[in-house]
């Protein structure tokens, strides 16, 4: 497994526990589909709770709204964004 495959896993299970889905299991999440809208149909107050999350757990901040539009597109995206700017630990 790869570190972007790796990280698109850590993605999944943040999306799960931190927006307590507590029915999905990593596989049903589709690493290419749109989080909001018709893919996992994820709302503003969601993303505001990813943004914490990455914060909490990979020390990643996201700057602005323009930056999350990018970032928030898909589980992909959110890995491919943690692994430019993680804290090296």
């Amino acid at each position: 497994m790869t570190p972007k495959d790796e990280m698109i896993e850590k993605m999944k299970r943040l999306i799960i526990t931190r927006l307590k889905l507590v029915e999905m299991t990593p596989e049903m999440i589709d690493p290419e589909a749109p989080l909001f809208g018709e893919g996992l149909g994820l709302d503003s107050i969601d993303a505001l709770e990813l943004v914490l999350g990455l914060e909490k757990e990979f020390g990643v901040m996201i700057p602005d709204a323009e930056v999350g539009k990018k970032v928030f597109q898909s589980v992909r995206t959110m890995a491919e964004y943690v692994l430019e700017h993680q804290v090296k630990g």
